[in-house]
């Protein structure tokens, strides 16, 4: 490539990083990016405004693993121990993998609009718009689709983790009565306006799920092997692809990941960010899961939340407590992208009004507290998500992104972010994509949505929809009397 070609391409690169380094989303505009020093001491900047670096890897790391850390070890007990580790270590590099591709779409995206002077002050960028930008509207369909159905499910999913959690500390409420009240509680989400705001609450829920973690490990190790313990899995094809879907379901929490960026001063260092983030979620994912298994064995089969096999103290309520707080948390980072779509879809995402908006927002909580009421089966309902929906949103469609953007040369040769250091080769990169496409489209959504719904349909028809306790110890029947003696 000539010298002054190279020289080109450098200046527009520059001035697009610098353009992000003078923006920030919800129009705090480079006041915040170059002022932030100024109001750095203060305490509405120190809990409140977050887009740095660290504030992205506390998000990252607190959204990747919440409610799913409690059914790792039912899905080791589906797995086997060496499995159910390999494919953590398999799905969390490859979830890093995507979620790279994810932040280099985004940062060619932004770099194109801020040559044609886009301003995004005031507005959100989210997936389905740079995959608009870039492929065009049947892709921003596509992403649109997966990418709202994933993330609303996953709000399901943690409001049915907050019902099963509370109940290992207060049963004389059911399950179902939990989910209510709880799904109120989680409407609150409406009033944060967006992950820049999320600052507190990542470094909270990041410090909760840690305890939690090695709570499992702690109490597995002292409480010992069960008497009578067996770990025979995998034992089924149907359960082991469950498990391995569920893993799968674990390192695909990127579907946030635009709006992350968003958030941040200089969105162009996110690029390892999630991969670090990955490394911390494996010691917390790994001992605990394994240490729970080892201890349980197959007694997890029919127990997909670990809670319910340890014993009840005061460390477990207090596990207990932080993940549903941490389950809140989970609930907004889930909910907000969704909050955004929905205020575009109605006009009202530009505004100012953090009332107005919260009151946009409500609409989007309702069918989400339905669901969670329909299908309340924890665990399964991960790896059946996990299957369907993430299998595309967060590993198919960015690998297939990634290779159609830069399909032509010219696209390479004026690419925002070139390959990687480690992967310096455009033909690498495309390997490395095809085989993620290819592996997830069929044993992720093929082999794995057969074993997961297979399991899913099964749960349904042992319980029912809308089920009042799911897996909730049968009440005792009351003693007999003792018959009369009569003299």
């Amino acid at each position: 490539m000539p010298p002054q070609t190279q020289a080109e391409e450098a200046a527009i690169v520059a001035s697009g990083i610098a353009a992000f380094n003078s923006e920030m989303e919800q129009g705090s505009g480079g006041k915040e990016a170059d002022g932030g020093r100024d109001s750095a001491f203060t305490m509405k900047s120190l809990l409140w405004h977050g887009g740095s670096a660290w504030d992205a890897w506390f998000s990252c790391s607190s959204n990747q693993v919440a409610q799913v850390l409690l059914t790792l070890p039912y899905s080791f007990s589906q797995l086997g121990m060496l499995s159910g580790v390999i494919l953590q270590l398999f799905y969390g590099i490859m979830g890093s993998w995507t979620a790279y591709l994810i932040s280099v779409l985004y940062v060619e995206y932004r770099t194109r609009k801020e040559k044609e002077n886009v301003s995004f002050s005031n507005h959100v960028i989210q997936w389905y718009e740079v995959l608009d930008g870039l492929l065009g509207r049947y892709w921003k369909a596509a992403g649109l689709a997966f990418n709202c159905t994933f993330l609303l499910f996953g709000s399901v999913i943690q409001l049915i983790a907050c019902a099963s959690n509370i109940y290992y500390i207060n049963d004389r409420l059911d399950k179902r009565t939990w989910t209510y009240i709880f799904g109120a509680c989680c409407a609150t989400t409406v009033f944060i306006p967006s992950f820049h705001n999320y600052r507190l609450w990542s470094f909270l829920g990041l410090g909760m799920t840690t305890y939690t973690a090695w709570y499992l490990t702690i109490a597995a190790v002292v409480h010992g092997q069960a008497e009578g313990v067996a770990h025979s899995g995998p034992t089924k094809l149907v359960l082991y692809f469950t498990g391995a879907t569920n893993i799968l379901y674990t390192f695909g929490g990127h579907a946030v990941t635009v709006e992350i960026m968003h958030a941040m001063w200089r969105p162009q260092k996110f690029k390892y960010i999630y991969l670090l983030a990955t490394l911390y979620v494996f010691t917390l994912t790994l001992p605990s899961a394994a240490a729970v298994y080892w201890a349980f064995g197959d007694q997890l089969l029919t127990h997909s939340n670990a809670f319910s096999l340890l014993p009840r103290s005061g460390w477990r309520d207090a596990a207990v407590i932080l993940m549903l707080i941490h389950q809140f948390i989970t609930f907004g980072f889930a909910c907000t992208p969704l909050y955004f779509v929905w205020e575009k879809v109605i006009g009202v995402h530009d505004t100012r009004s953090i009332c107005l908006r919260a009151l946009a927002r409500l609409p989007v909580v309702i069918p989400i507290w339905f669901l969670a009421i329909v299908f309340p089966f924890f665990g399964p309902i991960n790896s059946a998500v996990g299957a369907l929906l993430v299998s595309f949103t967060v590993y198919i469609i960015p690998a297939l992104a990634h290779m159609l953007t830069y399909r032509t040369q010219s696209a390479r040769q004026n690419a925002a972010e070139k390959p990687p250091l480690f992967l310096p080769s455009w033909a690498a990169m495309y390997a490395v994509n095809a085989f993620v496409v290819g592996w997830v489209l069929v044993v992720g959504f093929g082999i794995g949505g057969w074993a997961s719904m297979t399991n899913f349909i099964n749960q349904v028809d042992t319980f029912g929809l809308f089920a009042k306790c799911y897996q909730c110890p049968k009440p005792q029947p009351p003693p007999a009397p003792a018959p009369q003696q009569h003299h």
